[in-house]
């Protein structure tokens, strides 16, 4: 494979929400039987569709429903738990921004000032005068993605062969740089790049002084109340607590899908390597939607699109449901784990979701990445968990990222 390939799906994709589940979960502590049961059966359903293992909670104020259907290892048939701890790509993006806009409270960091200002010896071309620690936040810096085939990988076959090197951050941040930029003044167009947040990781660390992870564990997991089972793993290729495998396809390239259970994710970073579950990915957002991480302004901040193009703010974005609500959260992919969480915005009504098989698409002849039954079937869970009795329409969930 040549040229730079995003192995990371950015594509919007529209999922239609399934209609048979009619009334809200989790309206009782716990959920009845039957609302538990309308849950549970949306649950199976991803796994029907052909998901090996798929877990989730919701929340509705104090009342919380948990449920886990299929396999974590398709080999011994083990099943799964909604306890597991899964690696949760991309939402790591929201932990940096809050850690982020920590420092813009502190007067440490200025949103609108260039990143030269802070990381001369990084970004040393004009992009360090052009590019502002918000364009990277909202990701219109225009930079392009390491997280790529001609990137940080040169074939499909070195990410599987690779799965166990350490990176170091400065290097992902360099190998997105090096790449040709993306067409477009900074800050003209949203572009979702990972690269943007490898910056971000070593921004914080230059102010604070501290290792990023000790500083993100520190004041955004602990103060979330979640430090025990979500967590930056480093370069520890295994998942501390229980947890499942992980299988990955490559939209059809691997098959059988290759296993990642044990992959060092110091190639995704800051972008993407944190260890959660998904009873803390909704605590994390509900402390965050709620206020607790952050001053009332900067949250306002951060819920503000970057361009017109986008419903993506600062390493946040908002899921408009027709009929429904609007609902903030973020998506995130690591090889062979996906995670959907999302919140209305007072963070009191919560979904998160876990799958242990990432990239099951194909390829369509025009290029682009098919549907798949498990998509409609995802989009018929979180109908179930945050608006089960809005409209039949169609859900726009951008893609797991990675």
């Amino acid at each position: 494979m040549s040229g730079h390939v995003m192995v990371s799906f950015k594509r919007r994709v529209w999922v239609p929400i399934a209609t048979a589940v009619a009334v809200v979960a989790a309206t009782a502590a716990p959920a009845t039987a039957a609302q538990g049961g309308l849950l549970d059966r949306a649950l199976a359903a991803v796994h029907a569709a052909g998901m090996p293992g798929v877990y989730a909670e919701v929340r509705d104020g104090r009342r919380t429903w948990q449920g886990a259907s299929g396999v974590a290892d398709t080999a011994t048939g083990r099943p799964v738990r909604p306890d597991f701890e899964h690696r949760a790509g991309s939402t790591t993006k929201t932990f940096v921004a809050t850690g982020v806009l920590q420092q813009v409270a502190a007067g440490r960091i200025d949103l609108d000032a260039p990143i030269a200002r802070y990381l001369p010896g990084l970004v040393k071309d004009e992009r360090g005068r052009k590019v502002t620690v918000r364009m990277l936040l909202n990701h219109t810096s225009r930079i392009a993605d390491y997280v790529s085939i001609g990137g940080l990988w040169a074939t499909t076959d070195d990410i599987y062969r690779t799965r166990l090197t350490s990176y170091a951050p400065e290097r992902l941040a360099e190998i997105g740089l090096n790449l040709p930029p993306l067409p477009g003044e900074p800050g003209s167009e949203h572009s979702y790049s990972n690269t943007n947040y490898a910056i971000l990781g070593l921004l914080l660390a230059k102010v604070t002084g501290q290792p990023v992870r000790d500083y993100l564990t520190r004041n955004v997991i602990r103060a979330a109340g979640i430090g025990r089972t979500t967590y930056f793993p480093g370069n520890d290729p295994v998942i501390r607590g229980p947890h499942s495998r992980a299988y990955d396809s490559m939209y059809g390239t691997w098959n059988p899908p290759k296993d990642f259970s044990v992959t060092n994710m110091s190639w995704a970073g800051t972008a993407g390597e944190i260890v959660s579950t998904v009873d803390d990915l909704n605590r994390f957002y509900r402390a965050l939607l709620q206020g607790r991480l952050l001053p009332p302004a900067l949250l306002a901040e951060m819920k503000k699109p970057g361009t017109a193009d986008t419903t993506y703010g600062l390493g946040i974005f908002s899921l408009p449901i027709p009929g429904c609500g609007t609902f903030w959260g973020h998506d995130g992919g690591a090889f062979g784990m996906g995670t959907y969480a999302f919140s209305t915005e007072d963070g009191t009504r919560q979904i998160a979701i876990g799958i242990n098989m990432h990239k099951y698409q194909q390829i369509g002849p025009d290029g682009q990445i098919q549907q798949h039954a498990i998509d409609r079937a995802i989009g018929g869970l979180i109908r179930a968990g945050l608006c089960p009795s809005s409209p039949a329409t169609e859900l726009p969930l951008d893609g797991v990222r990675g």
